[in-house]
Order: C-alpha cells, then structure tokens, then sequence
C-alpha cells in the first residue's frame, strides 16, 4: 500500500514554513516515513515563495527528491504571483480538482 500525503500550506509564516512545513515535508520523503508527498501552496504561502530566497531554496531542493510542489492557480493570480510560482517549478492549476477527490476519497491530509 502506497504512503501518501497531501499538505495543504496556507500560511506565509516563515518560520512555520521553515521549521514544519518544509522540514517535515522533505524529512517524511527523505527518510522513507512516506512514500508520496504533494505540497499545495495555497493562499498567503505563494507570497512567501514568490519573495523569499530562503523558502524557494526549500522548494527545489524537496522537489529534488521527488515532492510534487502544487500551486492554487486563482490565488496566484489575485496574488499576481503565477509566474514566480512557475519559475520556481512550482506547477500553477486550479487544484481544487486535485483537493475534492483527495478529500472525498478520506486519504491522508494535513493542513497548515
């Protein structure tokens, strides 16, 4: 059975965002705990990548090892940050259509 997790990354704190949500993100594929992670950045989390040097380090380097890095397309464009997100290879669609059957079908989410 395949070990899977969608995090839902909400939040432009950047310590939250560097001390959890990529942390845990890159260590839960790293060390094996899981075998597929998607991490969708939603919301203020896109400022944070779009600005920081910092957190888009991070996101190469989980997207690296394997992590799909997803991207709420409506809110980068309200935020005008699409092509940012993009130049960060971050993949920029409207992902309620990856979230509602994540959600329905009840595997694993966590949202910060």
């Amino acid at each position: 059975m395949k070990r899977e997790l969608l995090i839902n990354w909400t939040t432009d704190n950047l310590d939250t965002a560097m001390h959890m949500v990529l942390l845990y993100t890159y260590n839960a594929k790293k060390l094996g705990w899981l075998d597929e992670i998607t991490l969708l950045v939603w919301g203020a989390s896109q400022k944070l990548v779009a600005t920081n040097k910092e957190v888009q380090a991070q996101i190469k380097q989980i997207e690296d090892i394997g992590i799909r890095v997803i991207a709420c397309k409506k809110c980068a464009e309200d935020q005008g940050v699409e092509d940012k997100l993009q130049s960060c290879g971050v993949e920029v669609f409207y992902t309620g259509e990856i979230l509602t059957p994540w959600l329905l079908e009840k595997k694993p989410f966590l949202s910060v």
